[in-house]
């Protein structure tokens, strides 16, 4: 008989049921708000997990702490190397298993993804229209990534979520023009406020476009009603007339810290208690020294209690932390 999970709580009374896990710190875009040009090294292979290193991490959050939510993130989580392998130990736990990416794999990879148990997709998208795009992901494969949300809906994905990366005079003049696609699509539109997790450190909260305007410009063309809010961190509305519904994670100008319920493990094992935290705590030791799940779980709880009651961006004691949202993983 296995023991009855035991809640995760901080000192702040927020319980932990969300894994974030990076599965590697490589992408094949170089996205201008997340990773520099040229010149990011990556982590060494052999000190990036192995699969059977993530799936126990994970069993043991779920198993001990009762998480019902695992994520897969990067860099970009379709360059490892047989994900779908990876996808059927996670979905074995019997939770709500999601993944963000790109896009631009999908069309090879949806289909081995869904059979392997993964349930919901996040693709990052932060403009429609193909320069911008290119100079934004110093990529051009807007095609790629159309073709992939196309891909990910024909292979049973519910829901597809795109996720924009709003900024002040980047891409704002696009929000109404993504509310529009994702009705069309049949997608759920998520609008990002700009976190300073940049590889330049030149973030600026002038740069930031507020949730609030976001969705009042959407609301000016398509009317919207507010839908109840849990923990999520998204403020999700309704169209009035059916067409689907749309979302603003107002990270900066309305941080939900208050509800935070997530750890973030890295590609090479560190754990985070948050996306903007100094500190991390090396559970990679422990998993390639011998440790037992008891000493997992040990450091598991320890990374938690030490969490602090949010991120502070705005205020003269917030430190942008070293590493890059690719780096951490979203």
């Amino acid at each position: 008989m296995g023991r009855t999970p035991v809640e995760l709580v901080d000192s702040y009374g927020r319980t932990h049921r969300d894994l974030r896990i990076s599965v590697t710190d490589r992408c094949n875009f170089r996205c201008t708000y997340c990773m520099p040009e040229e010149g990011l090294a990556w982590v060494a292979r052999q000190e990036v997990l192995t699969f059977e290193e993530i799936e126990r991490v994970a069993r043991v959050c779920v198993e001990r702490f009762g998480f019902d939510s695992i994520r897969l993130t990067g860099g970009e989580p379709t360059v490892r190397a047989h994900l779908p392998v990876l996808v059927a130990k996670l979905a074995a736990l019997d939770v709500d298993l999601a993944m963000t990416t790109n896009g631009s794999s999908l069309r090879a990879q949806a289909r081995a993804l869904r059979a392997a148990g993964l349930g919901r997709l996040n693709i990052s998208l932060d403009s429609l229209r193909p320069e911008r795009f290119a100079a934004l992901t110093r990529r051009d494969e807007l095609h790629s990534v159309l073709d992939g949300i196309d891909a990910a809906l024909e292979a049973g994905f519910d829901p597809v979520k795109l996720n924009v990366v709003c900024m002040e005079g980047v891409n704002d003049d696009e929000v109404v023009d993504f509310a529009t696609f994702g009705r069309q699509r049949g997608v759920e539109v998520r609008f990002i406020e700009f976190m300073p997790l940049d590889a330049g450190h030149t973030w600026s909260k002038v740069q930031v476009v507020p949730g609030e305007r976001i969705v009042a410009a959407i609301h000016a063309v398509h009317p919207l009603r507010p839908l109840a809010r849990g923990s999520e961190p998204a403020e999700v509305f309704e169209y009035l007339d059916g067409g689907g519904r749309v979302g603003a994670i107002a990270s900066v100008t309305a941080p939900f810290c208050a509800r935070c319920d997530r750890v973030r493990l890295t590609a090479e094992g560190r754990l985070r208690n948050c996306l903007f935290s100094m500190e991390e705590t090396d559970v990679r030791a422990v998993l390639r020294g011998g440790g037992s799940d008891d000493h997992l779980a040990r450091s598991i709880s320890s990374c938690v209690a030490a969490k602090g009651p949010g991120h502070q961006i705005g205020s003269v004691s917030f430190v942008q932390p070293p590493r890059t949202m690719s780096q951490i993983g979203g």
